[in-house]
């Protein structure tokens, strides 16, 4: 018989709104890496846009 292990056990005794949290909790920390790698990113655009943006201002 295979034994499982971690999050992937679904146990009689838990409720559905347990398991749908459980759920959402194991979805988030999947997806931490990509959600902070773009973050990440949006926010270097954000600052590199605002200090580079002086530089191209021409005055005719």
């Amino acid at each position: 018989m295979a034994k499982r292990s971690g999050t992937a056990r679904r146990r009689d005794d838990e409720s559905v709104p347990t398991r749908v949290v459980d759920s959402m909790f194991w979805f988030v920390r999947f997806t931490e890496f990509e959600v902070l790698f773009i973050l990440f990113f949006v926010i270097a655009i954000i600052i590199f846009k605002d200090l580079v943006s002086p530089l191209f201002q021409f005055h005719f």
